[in-house]
């Protein structure tokens, strides 16, 4: 049984924690009804000055819903909006200042230089004048004149930047925008008149970067959705397009504009993708078959034209189809002369067709475009030993046989070839001179592969006919034919043939 003494020590013991808790409560209600504006501010301030904006903001939030008529408190709020970068909602606190006291000139003059820069200038110019007549400090009066006379100023670029517009001058009028927003740069109307005048001067890239700030400085910008949808379009890149038109529908899902060009964006996109698929499966007929698709889904854009050939060039470089390649591809360097992926491919595609020189020039070219590709080294590489294994005689080509073909084969060929090719057998001087050319060939090529010291060599990457990689070694044919084990193949006079094999 648990003792009254015990029980009673437990109670005592609490008792100081609900006294606290008591007072606490007391304490609370107190500051409520007296001091909790105050102590917000106060807090607010130190935070503030710590760079902690999200707490101190908090701390006037809750200033301004305690006391709805205290103007410090919206302005050390619009303050902190400030230092954050939100200007948007600095705005309306400032406006509720001046409301609650129209002479605190720091607050006009702070609505004034917002309004300035959101290209509002007769607003701006109306809290700069209202400032100097308040009584304002030197400073205050310094900036304010000085901030009236940028507006006055400002007054007339947009007013000139207008005529131009007007007189369809585009680049004057995007010159006198471009000192405009250097000071108005949430000034959405400028920015609006000047990616026009970028459309209209073919500058896309200047177009793109006024209407991407246009999204984030409007709430309702359908418009501007849709104009960077078909700006990337015009460019050629499918997937942004697909992008900005989706932003327009998410604004208005009814926007006959966007919803239009959408379908037509998404129908090339998927054509685009599954032809890369195709690609990447090494499927290239039906890549190639699904790019020319890509071309009649779109045949006014040129850009679009242009990728799907590019591809096309690279499908059937790979396919090994090297004739079809060299003529789409060199289709493609025409209008875009220094591409280094279709430069790779018909280099690849001649090197496939024995082209070696025109592939050597290719790679050389996408180099001095793309100087750390190794693909483009290692491919001007090998082109190179293939160019020089090209200019030596093949002997076992020459014949037709196999690097493995005994003697007794390569004996068959031999005599099959010099009987087909004899100079004899030809009349027409051209065709005499061809033979002749091909006889010795033939003959040359049985004296080397039947010698097994000469055939070592050649399998090394010798031509034992060559004089230059014999450096001084006999040459059996130096000094005409006389020299040549077996027969002379021309004799004296009328082309004597005949055969002595050993």
């Amino acid at each position: 049984m648990v003792s009254i003494d015990h029980v009673t020590h437990k109670i005592l013991t609490y008792i100081p924690y609900v006294l606290v808790l008591i007072d606490m409560r007391y304490e609370g209600v107190k500051c409520g009804k007296d001091g909790s504006v105050d102590n917000h501010m106060e807090m607010g301030k130190k935070l503030l000055a710590a760079g902690q904006l999200a707490d101190a903001l908090s701390h006037f939030h809750a200033a301004v819903d305690g006391d709805p008529k205290n103007y410090l408190a919206y302005y050390r709020r619009a303050t902190v909006f400030l230092a954050m970068g939100k200007s948007k909602s600095a705005l309306p606190d400032l406006s509720r200042v001046i409301e609650l006291k129209p002479d605190f000139t720091s607050a006009r003059l702070q609505r004034g230089n917002l309004l300035l820069k959101q290209g509002k200038l007769d607003e701006a110019e109306s809290d700069f004048k209202k400032v100097l007549k308040s009584k304002p400090s030197h400073k205050e009066e310094k900036d304010a004149t000085s901030q009236l006379a940028k507006s006055d100023e400002l007054q007339r670029l947009v007013a000139q930047a207008r005529r131009s517009y007007g007189s369809k001058d585009y680049m004057t009028a995007a010159a006198q925008l471009d000192a405009v927003i250097e000071t108005c740069i949430w000034d959405v109307a400028s920015r609006e008149m000047r990616a026009d005048c970028f459309i209209q001067m073919g500058e896309m890239e200047k177009a793109i970067g006024d209407l991407k700030a246009l999204s984030k400085l409007k709430n309702d910008n359908t418009q501007g959705f849709y104009k960077l949808s078909t700006i990337y379009y015009n460019l050629g890149d499918h997937e942004m397009s697909l992008n900005e038109v989706r932003e327009c529908l998410k604004l208005d899902p009814d926007h006959k504009q966007c919803f239009s060009h959408y379908k037509q964006v998404k129908k090339l996109n998927k054509q685009i993708l599954s032809a890369e698929e195709l690609i990447r499966e090494q499927r290239y007929e039906d890549a190639v078959s699904k790019y020319e698709d890509v071309m009649k889904t779109e045949p006014n854009v040129p850009q679009f034209s242009l990728l799907a050939k590019e591809r096309i060039c690279h499908a059937l470089s790979q396919a090994q189809q090297a004739s079809r390649a060299v003529s789409v591809c060199s289709e493609v360097l025409q209008s875009d002369p220094e591409n280094v992926n279709v430069l790779k491919d018909r280099a690849e595609a001649y090197v496939q067709d024995e082209q070696y020189e025109n592939a050597m020039k290719d790679y050389e070219t996408a180099a001095k475009h793309s100087e750390n590709d190794h693909q483009i080294k290692e491919g001007l590489e090998r082109a190179q030993r293939l160019l020089k294994q090209s200019q030596r005689r093949d002997y076992y080509k020459i014949l037709g046989v196999k690097r493995t073909a005994q003697k007794k084969e390569i004996i068959r060929a031999y005599r099959k070839l010099a009987q087909q090719w004899h100079p004899d057998n030809f009349q027409d001087p051209e065709e005499k001179k061809k033979a002749e050319k091909k006889f010795i060939d033939i003959a040359q090529a049985k004296e080397v592969l039947t010698d097994p010291e000469m055939r070592t060599k050649f399998d090394h990457g010798e031509d034992p006919m060559d004089p230059e990689s014999q450096q001084g070694h006999h040459h059996p044919f130096h000094g005409g034919f006389h020299g040549f084990q077996g027969f002379n193949p021309f004799g004296s006079g009328p082309f004597n043939f005949k055969f002595n094999f050993n």
